[in-house]
């Protein structure tokens, strides 16, 4: 898949940023709790006002901003400082920062592994692969052209850029 090759830096970079986060301790899994909706929930906002439920009909199941925001609320954690969200005006733009969004679901329930029963873990449990399979099977069908490619490959890259920018900012920020 083009994605996934072309953005393998990308997700190397995000991976390493958010590596300095241990999730078994209570300070590290807040500030990356933070880190996350930071970048998240203005993905997910660009994606819904760009009408991604046109392109995913399951739109409203794959959203995971009452998720990571319910765990926040448990912590005692105000809603963070949204990041700026790329610009998603096509279905091949929306359909790059959709393969991000829904590779970090995937991802998290790896890590879920690693937060303490004790924690809220909402966010990190919500893994389907199913809806993985349908998202790679509808990029693989859509993005036919290389110009449909290049525009899902640049709004992958903008939203691995906001993920890595997110973890750099929470990093140096502990949240008792």
């Amino acid at each position: 898949m083009l994605l996934r090759e072309s953005t393998r830096p990308d997700h190397d970079r995000v991976d390493a940023a958010f590596a300095r986060f241990d999730l078994g301790d209570p300070v590290d899994y807040r500030a990356f709790l933070l880190a996350q909706a930071s970048a998240l929930l203005p993905i997910e906002a660009a994606l819904t006002a760009a009408g991604v439920q046109e392109v995913v009909c399951d739109w409203p199941q794959r959203r995971r901003a009452s998720r990571v925001l319910a765990d926040l609320a448990d912590l005692g954690l105000a809603t963070p400082k949204a990041l700026e969200a790329p610009q998603l005006g096509s279905t091949a733009q929306m359909l790059g920062a959709l393969y991000v969004v829904e590779g970090s679901r995937l991802g998290g329930a790896m890590l879920a592994r690693r937060v303490p029963a004790h924690l809220p873990c909402r966010f990190l449990s919500d893994a389907d692969s199913s809806r993985w399979r349908s998202l790679v099977a509808l990029i693989d069908h859509e993005l036919a052209s290389p110009a449909s490619q290049a525009a899902a490959l640049a709004s992958a890259r903008a939203a691995f850029a906001l993920f890595e920018a997110a973890a750099h900012a929470q990093a140096g920020v502990r949240v008792p």
